[in-house]
């Protein structure tokens, strides 16, 4: 067994499209309309999903927005040097909503960012030791 996808739901299917893919740098892997369910469905990732775990964005067509609910947390994201990408986003226009640094009562360094539906995605600092793990 192995992980595929973790599917969210979006407002408006072009500006999260743009953030995931121009922001976090992933790649449009695939995309499909499906008219008579009134919805899309778009995949976005690092690398193909033959080999690698990807989000599903779910643009149900009647639906402009959703309550994110507390019980959700975030996505995580492997980043060579967290403050480089912090400053990189912010430059293209994402939001950084807690800038980079050591987490609270360790070392390793985090960031969250913020993606145009709400949904927090956390940049973890990767090591050496962990790189090579």
């Amino acid at each position: 067994m192995r992980m595929l996808h973790t599917m969210l739901r979006v407002g408006n299917l072009e500006r999260s499209l743009a953030f995931y893919t121009e922001v976090l740098g992933m790649t449009l892997l695939r995309k499909r309309d499906y008219a008579e369910g009134r919805f899309t469905l778009a995949f976005v990732g690092y690398g193909d999903e033959a080999n690698t775990t990807v989000l599903e964005l779910t643009h149900n067509w009647d639906i402009a927005s959703y309550e994110l609910g507390n019980a959700y947390g975030h996505i995580a994201i492997a980043v060579d040097d967290a403050y480089k990408a912090c400053a990189e986003i912010k430059a293209l226009g994402g939001n950084v909503v807690r800038e980079a640094g050591p987490m609270k009562g360790g070392v390793t360094v985090i960031a969250f960012v913020e993606d145009p539906d709400g949904y927090k995605i956390e940049l973890i600092q990767q090591d050496e030791n962990a790189k090579n793990n």
